[in-house]
């Protein structure tokens, strides 16, 4: 039974005080039309429990400007959503399409820095946040609203991977549900290199804010994040020429081997307090990744769950944990996101 605004409504109930469930919540599917996002197809959600987010068709099922109740949780680029066309993906090129927003998915056969591997350049980060769904459809029902659709990384005489997405949300609820399938439809092994970049940036960011995790340990990614050893889980006002410091956790599982990780704002709006919390099993992401970026004008924090680190492909072969993906396996990847006005 829906619970909105204080009160418990039945199925009736609703469908007597409306005339179209969309008065409550809809998924409402559009296309940009100017500059560099011209042809972008994209798809509007939002709910009666007060998200409001954008699903980007044309660049991997990205969650691009969500708010909750009115207020802005991603952080966004100068860049702006760009038509997949402009991609550049070897060396740094990803950066020069590269919009920010809420979620950026990264992958599926290589995360991080640039590398090559086998004569093959490897830009930042993978191809998938610049590859367009296909059989893309949603629904608007009384037990929530969806959207889905299928996106797949290959080329002739290499990989064939295919994921399928799905992002959910319920009526009467502030939470995202995040439900990715990809399997190895070609005749080889794969690497499989996933990551949800996750990007929050102000009002949820700012000196107040603080990262919860569970029991965990840290390492430093580079000799850069070190001296952040001490303050990785506190955050600053923007600081002018901030170089960007990023952290690995290994955390803690839960009895059902699940983990929750949130940041939160407790002074924001005079104390109302604001807050993310994510839930999912250690076993789909071991590793979550900290981007601590507070440099004036670009002023963010990435919340990274993935199933690798982020210093490429070579590197995590030489680590010894890429992950591959036989021939006609399938994974899934789970993911649950909750909003709400936190103080501790």
């Amino acid at each position: 039974m829906p619970v909105l605004w204080g009160s418990s409504y039945t199925r009736s109930d609703l469908h007597a005080r409306t005339a179209d469930r969309r008065q409550l919540a809809d998924v409402r599917p559009f296309e940009f039309t100017d500059g560099a996002e011209r042809g972008v197809r994209a798809l509007r959600v939002r709910n009666a429990a007060g998200l409001d987010f954008t699903v980007l068709a044309d660049r991997g099922l990205s969650l691009y400007d969500l708010t909750f109740q009115g207020v802005p949780l991603g952080f966004l680029t100068q860049v702006g959503v760009t038509h997949p066309a402009y991609a550049e993906q070897p060396g740094l090129g990803w950066l020069r399409t590269w919009p920010g927003g809420f979620l950026t998915p990264c992958g599926l056969t290589q995360v991080g820095s640039p590398t090559v591997e086998d004569g093959e350049a490897l830009g930042i980060h993978g191809r998938l946040s610049n590859l367009p769904a296909g059989q893309l459809h949603w629904s608007v029902a009384d037990d929530g609203l969806w959207v889905q659709g299928v996106i797949r990384e290959t080329s002739v005489f290499g990989v064939n991977l295919v994921m399928t997405r799905r992002i959910s949300a319920a009526f009467d609820q502030a939470r995202v549900w995040i439900d990715d399938r990809v399997e190895n439809q070609g005749f080889e092994a794969a690497p499989l290199m996933l990551l949800q970049h996750f990007n929050l940036g102000f009002p949820l960011v700012d000196a107040a804010a603080r990262l919860i995790l569970p029991p965990h340990t840290v390492a430093a990614r580079d000799e850069a994040a070190r001296p952040g050893l001490s303050t990785y889980t506190e955050f600053s006002a923007p600081i002018d020429g901030y170089q960007e410091q990023v952290f690995y956790h290994d955390l803690q599982a839960d009895e059902h081997g699940r983990v929750a990780v949130r940041l939160i704002n407790p002074a924001f709006n005079g104390g109302q307090g604001l807050g993310v919390t994510w839930r999912y099993a250690k076993a789909d992401y071991p590793v979550l990744v900290e981007w601590k970026m507070m440099r004036a004008g670009f002023y963010a924090v990435g919340v990274e769950p993935g199933n690798c680190h982020v210093e490429g492909r070579v590197h995590e072969r030489e680590r010894g944990t890429l992950q591959m993906i036989a021939p006609g396996e399938t994974r899934t990847f789970k993911l649950e996101v909750e909003f709400s006005h936190a103080t501790a």
